[in-house]
């Protein structure tokens, strides 16, 4: 049968070709800019052009406070211009701890990532949970004004229903390129509740969060017995780790979804690589679906 993971590079709307795995930075924080500097180099080294961040990233994993990530990663890029020209570098805005949302004023958020990146633009800029107290028509007006004086390249939302962000499509006149959403082979949300549905009629990439739901579908930990050993099977049969396998798992859908990498060991990131490799086609997929879900499809 067909294999559905395809290793070619993802369009992230007209200006931008982002490869099938990207490296998420929730978790570079607390640790010198080298250190930082050798886990970026080793994510473009092994295809990860997409570098994704976000404002709020630095109040978990050791991180001492909001935009400590940002932070860490400008330190990176003033210290070797040069990685910036070799990734597309995505942010997040619009979490604001105590709130928690506010959508209202992204152009604030976006000015202080900038700043904090060290950076004249940020290819792609998401909202990185919905406000559910801000009209769309006025989300739109943020991103709009930023858009227009180059601050940004894209727009993308994330931890969005369906109707969320056609609500917000509705007042852009420039399309949303992309959608992140968490999946994995415990989280399979985006297979049912019309994420993928619309990012496929919608020609949006769909960046998926958590691929090894947080490190336990690579322990094991806290997951289903039937899960863990389709994923073996599946895995002693590419030749590749349980980590591999569920991350290309994630990979093998027609929206030809990206997979963030979050990993700050370099093995690891070497390693997830290898996912690109993998074969799996239908009945391998239903079976890591159905085993998932714990009962048959009907």
């Amino acid at each position: 049968m067909t294999n559905l993971i395809s290793p070619t590079p993802r369009r992230l709307g007209s200006s931008f070709e982002i490869g099938p795995l990207g490296y998420g930075c929730w978790r570079l924080v607390a640790m010198s800019p080298a250190a930082a500097q050798a886990r970026i180099e080793s994510a473009l080294e092994h295809g990860m052009n997409l570098i994704d961040t976000a404002d709020v990233y630095g109040l978990d994993w050791g991180g001492s406070a909001f935009g400590e990530a940002e932070a860490l990663l400008g330190k990176v890029l003033a210290n070797s211009p040069s990685l910036r020209e070799r990734m597309v570098l995505a942010s997040k805005g619009g979490i604001i701890p105590g709130v928690p949302y506010d959508s209202r004023n992204l152009a604030i958020a976006c000015d202080a990532s900038l700043d904090r990146l060290g950076v004249e633009r940020i290819d792609l800029y998401q909202i990185h949970r919905p406000d559910l107290l801000a009209h769309p028509e006025q989300v739109a007006a943020q991103l709009t004004t930023v858009r227009a004086v180059g601050k940004i390249g894209e727009v993308g939302v994330s931890n969005h229903r369906p109707s969320q962000t056609a609500a917000l499509q509705r007042y852009l006149d420039f399309p949303i390129v992309s959608q992140q959403a968490e999946y994995s082979a415990v989280h399979l949300d985006p297979l049912f509740d019309g994420v993928f549905d619309q990012a496929m009629a919608e020609q949006q990439a769909v960046l998926c969060w958590s691929p090894l739901a947080g490190g336990r579908l690579a322990t094991g930990q806290d997951i289903a017995p039937a899960l863990l050993s389709a994923l073996d099977a599946l895995a002693e049969r590419e030749g590749v780790s349980r980590a591999v396998l569920a991350t290309a798992f994630t990979l093998a859908h027609p929206a030809q979804p990206v997979s963030l990498c979050g990993s700050i060991n370099l093995e690891r990131i070497a390693e997830t690589a290898r996912a690109t490799t993998v074969s799996l086609d239908a009945a391998d997929v239903y079976r890591i679906i159905e085993a998932s879900m714990g009962a048959s499809l009907p």
